[in-house]
């Protein structure tokens, strides 16, 4: 190759890259995936809590049978996070099941996301690691995405922080000042006191060095480390806007275009894994596994239904392998936008029907939430017009909440209507 033909593939590798660059630092991709993941995720883990509420205690209370002497001693050897052994109080675990209830629904709705992210991990941590044979694998990827969408920037459509956001941006363009964010100070305020209280006043032994997500870092290292974190963003947001907020926001977007990719490789990891598992089994080889849990009274919540499914020998097998076929070809169908929304298409067929057919729908409700992650932005943008044409038919139907009017002083024209003209 002749040094100007290498010259000018030089020019266009660096132009790609200071492109690529320049797009993963500046905005956070996939904003209506993440906020897809969002709801998907905390709708999932609420219903779940909701529907087990008359059974909280025998799951992951005073009255299950695994005994906080044996989550005590199963903690002491994996290290797992559970706030349920700070007490053993049974007051201690109702506020702490609620508290998992109220940061569910409120992640869901998209209310101060960066904290309540936060609390929806502590709450899905703290109830699945207290007992950790209470699951159908849907709790499995629960752990795992709560975890994610704490550093994601997951609010910034479909939220009520996106609504905060614009009606911020529009007070700034009519020339006013927004109104301070007393709410965000007074949340902040109560989880460094909870985050006190619990190391001193609990037997919650976070340590700053050991026994947390990450090797030599204890979870009072992270949490305090997040307390920290929100305050410097709130500080510099609304003290320094300048290139501080500007360094704050690229960090931010690497940190949840990096979580981002994580959760895509986490979803084709499951799908393949699981794929190449059932290849090695006998049952998936001859193409008769469908035909076994189909027969389990606790997996055939409609048994006529189950029965008619499996009458034709041929119907058994062709599902059989198209199972396995569509695991192990998931993560190459990324390579092609079309053949991967036909396969997504499959994969949350394939989900809801388990749903019915196998009486697991948390299971699959988590599993379409994590597939979510592929669906297509103009998709996604057009389910978000449509949810928007519904609501504003159904608004004439609520009552009217009568607002108060701001009075302007006389001879002062709005700056909006001045720029309109």
């Amino acid at each position: 190759m002749t040094p100007p033909a290498l010259t000018r593939l030089g020019a266009r590798t660096e132009s790609a890259l200071g492109r690529g660059l320049a797009r993963a630092t500046g905005s956070a991709l996939g904003p209506y995936q993440t906020a897809v993941v969002r709801v998907g995720f905390s709708f999932t883990w609420l219903v779940f809590l909701l529907r087990e509420w008359p059974h909280r205690r025998e799951l992951y209370g005073p009255d299950s049978p695994w005994s906080w002497e044996m989550a005590q001693r199963l903690i002491g050897g994996n290290h797992a996070f559970t706030a349920l052994m700070w007490s053993r109080s049974e007051t201690w675990f109702e506020i702490v099941y609620a508290l998992a209830v109220l940061s569910s629904a409120l992640l869901m709705l998209g209310w101060r996301t960066r904290t309540m992210s936060v609390l929806f991990m502590l709450g899905v941590l703290s109830l699945q690691n207290r007992s950790v044979f209470m699951g159908d694998g849907g709790d499995n990827i629960v752990h795992l995405m709560a975890i994610y969408l704490v550093l994601t920037r997951c609010g910034r459509v479909w939220s009520l922080d996106a609504r905060r956001a614009e009606r911020e941006a529009a007070t700034a363009a009519e020339g006013r000042e927004p109104p301070r964010d007393v709410t965000g100070v007074v949340l902040w305020a109560a989880c460094g006191l909870a985050l006190t209280w619990a190391g001193t006043f609990t037997d919650a032994r976070l340590s700053l060095t050991a026994d947390g997500p990450l090797p030599g870092v204890g979870w009072a290292a992270v949490l305090w480390g997040m307390w920290l974190g929100h305050a410097a963003w709130w500080f510099v947001r609304r003290y320094a806007p300048g290139e501080p907020r500007t360094v704050l926001d690229v960090i931010a977007n690497l940190v949840h275009n990096g979580a981002l990719l994580v959760i895509m490789g986490e979803v084709c990891l499951l799908y393949s894994s699981a794929g190449w598992y059932k290849i090695q089994g006998s049952r998936w080889q001859d193409g008769t596994a469908l035909y076994y849990p189909m027969h389990l009274h606790y997996f055939t919540p409609w048994p006529a239904l189950g029965d008619l499914l499996v009458a034709s020998g041929t119907v058994v097998m062709v599902i059989t392998y198209g199972t396995v076929i569509a695991q192990v070809a998931f993560p190459f169908t990324l390579l092609n936008r079309r053949v991967k929304n036909v396969m997504l298409v499959l994969m949350i067929s394939e989900h809801l029907a388990i749903a019915i057919l196998l009486g697991l729908p948390f299971f699959s409700l988590a599993m379409i939430a994590a597939d979510a992650v592929f669906l297509p932005t103009s998709f996604l943008r057009r389910v978000g017009e449509w949810a928007g044409r519904v609501g504003a038919r159904a608004r004439p139907l609520l009552p009217a909440v009568p607002t108060p009017r701001r009075e302007r002083p006389s001879g002062q024209e709005s700056p909006a209507r001045t720029l309109i003209g």
